[in-house]
Parts: structure tokens; sequence; C-alpha cells
């Protein structure tokens, strides 16, 4: 697929998070991200960086966007084939999609790039930001999202605070649970989410396939009952009360609200 082929726009899609989404890519036809992540919908990252460029250029995505107008949406949300504030021109697509469509933004992002303080002004820029936290642990990080060199569990929490610090929009906070999590780590989790003080919290499960290979159709919704021409696996899911249990202890103990897919 060459540039011309490529487009930045795709959906909109089903979100159980935040309703109607219509999805923007920043990063283009290879997928390109910091992490690598097990449970990673868009199959094997192909570019696995920490190093911010812009690899679509802001007016490639607003010609794109301008053939979906009215937008009709609940939000726009900047994710697509990786790591979204990877993108150099990041903020300065915000700032010309916000002006185009009046329409709420939101980034969702693994947050390993916000001890760097031109990510942070950046994402000043959106209305919601959806970052990604799927352990309490350094162990947990390289097990579930495999890193990239240089990123670790202390850079990652340490750049989430200094993000809350200075960002007013509603902050969610994304947590994949794979497995069943023992009080010790429900614990450190609510300790932690109670420093951050985050608006929302979503809890997920690995209810999508995943391809074995890279796939592009991997942005927007698909599920089980789709006819795919390549290979997937399937990853388990806990069970409701497994969510139904950390959610029950944020709610309590952080006063947080929280939402868990169903399955």
């Amino acid at each position: 697929m060459t540039t011309q082929q490529f487009n930045a726009v795709y959906g909109p899609v089903t979100s159980w998070r935040y309703g109607r989404s219509l999805g923007l890519d920043p990063i283009g036809k290879v997928s390109t991200c910091s992490f690598n992540c097990v449970y990673c919908q868009l199959g094997a990252i192909e570019h696995h960086t920490a190093q911010r460029d812009i690899y679509v250029p802001t007016e490639k995505i607003i010609s794109d966007l301008q053939h979906f107008a009215p937008w009709d949406v609940d939000v726009i949300t900047l994710s697509g084939s990786g790591e979204p504030t990877l993108a150099a021109n990041l903020g300065e697509i915000l700032d010309q999609v916000k002006a185009l469509t009046q329409r709420p933004t939101l980034v969702l992002t693994n947050a390993t790039l916000f001890n760097d303080p031109q990510v942070r002004q950046a994402l000043l820029k959106a209305d919601k930001i959806s970052a990604k936290l799927d352990t309490v642990t350094p162990r947990g990080l390289k097990g579930i999202n495999r890193p990239v060199m240089g990123i670790t569990y202390d850079t990652l929490t340490r750049g989430l605070l200094q993000l809350r610090q200075e960002y007013s929009g509603e902050l969610g906070i994304q947590t994949m649970i794979l497995r069943p999590w023992p009080d010790h780590e429900i614990d450190e989790y609510l300790r932690f989410i109670q420093r951050l003080s985050p608006d929302v919290i979503h809890l997920n499960t690995p209810t999508r396939p995943k391809p074995r290979q890279r796939q592009f159709d991997g942005r927007g919704n698909h599920s089980d009952a789709d006819n795919r021409a390549y290979s997937v696996q399937h990853l388990t899911c806990v069970e409701p009360d497994v969510l139904s249990k950390i959610a029950q202890a944020i709610s309590q103990q952080a006063q947080i609200p929280v939402k868990w897919v169903s399955h």
C-alpha cells in the first residue's frame, strides 16, 4: 500500500468505552509502537521503537478526514497502527482536527513517552486521554507489554504522574487483565491509582483474537464471527467476577468510576 492508497481515517467503530468513534491513524501502514503487547489486535508490531517522527503528514490526515463530514460521532480518536504519541506532529493534528470537526478528541496511548515535555505539551490539546497501565510490576511490563529498551515501569509511572499534574482534560486509565490478580497486586494498583487520581478506569480482558502476523484491519472492530483469511490466536479471557472484584475495590477505596468489558 502506497502513501496515496493509505487512508488515515477509519471507522466509525463502536467503542464500549467511548461510544461511536471515528479513528485517525497518525502512524501509517507499518505498525509502529514502543510496546509489542502480547494481546495486540494489530498482530506483531513491525517497527518497535520509541523514536518520534512524522509518519503521516498532517495534510494527509485532514484531507482524508474531510471525506467523512459531517462527523456524526461521539469522539474522534487518535490510535490506529501503533502508538500515536510517536507522531511528532501530534499537537498539530489535534489542533487542526478540532478546528475542522468541532468534535471531542481522544488519544489512546501506552503512556511510554509522557516523560517527554513535548509529548505532554501536545497532549494538552486533547479533550480526553486514555492511557495504558496493564501491570504494577517491572516483570509484568516486560512480560505483557514488552517495551522497547529504555522504557521501564518506573519511567512509565513517573510519566503518568507528570502528565496528570499538567493535564486538565479527562484522563482515563485502560488496564488489560490477563489473569486473576492476587490481593497484593490489587493493593499496589490501588495505591498508584490513588496517587494518579484519573477520572475513569476501564478494565478489559482480551475478547478480540490476536492476528499471528500484522493485519491492517486490526485498527477497527473485528470479532470471532468475522471471516478472516489469516490465522489468529484466541487469548484466554478472565471471568467477569475477576473484573468485578477489581472494579469494586477501586470504587470503594479510590472512589473513581470504573467500567469493565462484558463478554
